[in-house]
């Protein structure tokens, strides 16, 4: 089996969003969302209710390492703190920081994100404009210190935005492309592959080279297809293996993503060599 960096991985135990607490409406909602992107069993929820559950899940689904991405919006913030005690518990796991320079303000954003590179150790910055109140587009002058505090510190911002971005005129990749144009030097990670607009976001990595995509459980959905026909072609060392775990049953998602059609010689790129590159594993 070829090495795999999952470049989006959660526990279930982490908060009642990942379906921790059975019996309630967030359960629910991940069991929903399972079934939905096409789980085939939705008991990995219980067996990644503690520690010990969710790293031998990684192990027995072949996980080399996992990266576990946080989140700051107004509605959900799961804090750098959190991930940084999370991560510590296995050199499997890979830390990415959030922040939300909307509530935090430029100077407290800056500061954070200066931290968790380099106090806390992560390799990424994740962002979630089309999540804030209001809601922005990725280029909007408001998150210039973000991409420009990531730029100094030579690290990727990840952007997360997909079917569940609460207005779609936030969730289209116009301003992904501009924002690409704009920082030629920035690599910017796109979390959920900016699906449904999968036409939209391969134009737009057609064009810049530095926009890398983690379509991850959208990559089984109907139109999905043309993020493989891609990495077959240009986008080759540009698309990146993630599961959405605990969205998606970890082993089976592994299994499913070698039979969508990869070359064979495109296959290790998509699941470890181009995460490796970027975060600089």
């Amino acid at each position: 089996m070829s090495t795999i960096i999952d470049m989006r991985n959660r526990p279930a135990f982490l908060h009642d969003f990942f379906g921790a607490s059975p019996g309630t409406a967030s359960h629910d909602t991940a069991v929903w969302l399972n079934h939905r992107v096409g789980s085939l069993e939705v008991g990995h929820l219980e067996r990644s209710s503690t520690l010990s559950g969710y790293l031998t899940e990684l192990e027995q689904a072949g996980i080399d390492k996992a990266v576990v991405v946080g989140r700051e919006t107004p509605d959900l913030t799961i804090n750098n703190d959190q991930i940084s005690a999370l991560v510590s518990h296995s050199s499997g796991l890979i830390g990415i920081g959030s922040v939300d320079v909307q509530t935090r303000g430029a100077d407290s954003t800056i500061s954070e994100i200066k931290r968790a590179v380099r106090e806390l150790g992560f390799k990424a910055i994740n962002i979630e404009p089309g999540f804030g109140r209001p809601a922005h587009h990725a280029d909007d002058p408001l998150l210039e210190p973000v991409y420009q505090t990531c730029l100094e510190l030579a690290v990727p911002v990840c952007l997360m935005s997909g079917p569940t971005t609460p207005d779609f005129d936030y969730a289209h990749p116009n301003a992904v492309a501009r924002l690409a144009r704009r920082y030629p030097d920035l690599n910017i990670i796109c979390f959920h592959g900016y699906y449904p607009f999968v036409n939209e976001i391969l134009g737009a990595a057609f064009r810049y080279s530095n926009i890398y995509l983690v379509p991850d459980m959208y990559i089984f959905q109907p139109g999905a297809h043309l993020y493989v026909e891609a990495a077959n072609g240009f986008l080759q060392d540009q698309l990146l293996f993630g599961s959405s775990y605990p969205f998606r049953a970890l082993r089976q998602t592994i299994d499913d993503y070698g039979s969508l059609g990869f070359k064979a010689t495109v296959l290790d790129k998509v699941f470890y060599q181009n995460a490796q590159r970027i975060l600089k594993l």
